[in-house]
């Protein structure tokens, strides 16, 4: 049971992440290989995402 839980919050980041991606101001390259890197990689694709992303922190 705990396992799913964990693995719908990691699946809700991602599409949340996914979703920030493609409404960013960003090259289409850069929001092509934001995808890509969060689909190979759920968990730390989204954390680097999160710490690094296309519109950045400002």
């Amino acid at each position: 049971m705990d396992r799913s839980i964990i693995g719908i919050l990691i699946l809700i980041a991602d599409i949340y992440a996914i979703i920030k991606i493609a409404q960013s101001s960003a090259t289409p390259l850069a929001k092509a290989l934001w995808i890509v890197g969060v689909l190979v990689f759920p968990v730390l694709g989204v954390i680097v995402w999160f710490l690094a992303g296309p519109g950045g922190r400002k």
